[in-house]
């Protein structure tokens, strides 16, 4: 018999069969971005990839969006402009990082309303067909709905992307009423996107929320964001659909309020001290929820045998189903021989 791919284990897994040798899989974005690894060299030991796919796309009559490039500090700035007949939204980046949003003031928030006027939301399964074809057996692709900001639920639009967390959290504690109407308009698109992406091939539905509940509290959270993922999980539940979620950060205060939403997985789960629940306290909580598991950065520095007893800690916390290991908040310092070295402990259990 044939050995199994690793596309096959994935599906496996996310199916809720046994774990037997846990699937290790980095994001299709460290591949692209981190060209100094060994990346043929780690496939060929067994790591998996995670491709990202766009499943849909949006027309925007609104506004019409210029982006220039120039060099600064020696890296490349990066100028976003969202043109309006009633004015302007700018950000820039330096690099990777956003230095400026596009909203600073009330009136901003109203102009964005302006540009979403007449949005539509189309298919578009090009890109995940082509993410499927350049992985093969190699791993698996993950639909998203990149349209509004970087595919998340509009509060976390809001403040990641669009606001940044200072002025939103002045704006959100004092219920500013421009911001609410936006969200209510933002709320409208996303689950148009929500409804276009059902249709579509992807069977997971990947929100890249980047919830730390630090930054929000279990209010807000109640208030703003379990109601969009009830009206989220009814939509893709009625197409056959699972949605997951990235929530990278500390969760115990809103635990139990996960576990009550039919949310299939928790991508690039992290135990202390960068979130606040270990694997096992994460299992107990959620016992049937996909565990997509980033071990610490940290762990890759420990001595060898330090770094592999936490992992079969890990992995027998996490098991006996339902749950991977993952590269995706950065590449260990040690580079491939890091990564390999996971690879061979999962091998060897």
């Amino acid at each position: 018999m044939a050995p199994e791919t690793i596309r096959q284990r994935f599906e496996a897994a996310l199916m809720g069969a046994p774990v037997r040798q846990p699937v290790y899989a980095v994001y299709d974005w460290f591949v692209q971005h981190r060209p100094a690894v060994a990346w043929s060299e780690l496939f060929a030991m067994g790591l998996g990839q995670i491709q990202h796919a766009n499943v849909i796309r949006l027309h925007c009559p609104g506004f019409e969006r210029i982006e220039t490039t120039s060099e600064a500090h020696g890296l490349v700035r990066r100028d976003v402009t969202l043109v309006t007949d009633r004015g302007e939204l700018h950000e820039w980046y330096l690099g990777e990082w956003r230095q400026e949003h596009f909203i600073k003031t009330p009136d901003d928030y109203r102009l964005m309303c302006r540009a979403l006027e007449g949005v539509e939301v189309l298919p578009d399964a090009a890109a995940f067909e082509a993410a499927e074809a350049a992985v093969g057996d190699g791993g698996i692709t993950l639909g998203q709905i990149q349209g509004l900001g970087n595919g998340r639920t509009p509060l976390m639009v809001l403040q990641i992307d669009w606001v940044g967390l200072e002025r939103w959290s002045l704006d959100v504690a004092t219920d500013e009423p421009a911001m609410l109407d936006l969200l209510e308009v933002m709320t409208a698109i996303t689950l148009d996107e929500v409804r276009c992406a059902a249709r579509g091939p992807a069977r997971q539905i990947k929100l890249w929320e980047n919830l730390s509940i630090e930054t929000m509290g279990p209010g807000l959270y109640r208030r703003h964001l379990v109601p969009i993922y009830r009206d989220i999980l009814d939509i893709l539940g009625a197409a056959g659909k699972r949605l997951l979620v990235h929530y990278d950060g500390k969760l115990r205060s809103i635990a139990e309020d996960i576990a009550a939403l039919d949310i299939d997985g928790l991508d690039s789960f992290t135990e202390p001290p960068e979130g606040d629940l270990t694997v096992a306290e994460a299992r107990a909580f959620w016992p049937d929820k996909f565990l997509w598991i980033h071990p610490n950065l940290g762990w890759y520095d420990r001595p060898r045998d330090q770094l592999e007893r936490d992992l079969r800690r890990v992995v027998t916390d996490a098991g006996p189903s339902r749950f991977c290991l993952m590269v995706s908040e950065e590449v260990p310092s040690g580079g491939a021989p890091a990564m390999a070295a996971v690879l061979r402990c999962l091998e060897s259990r």
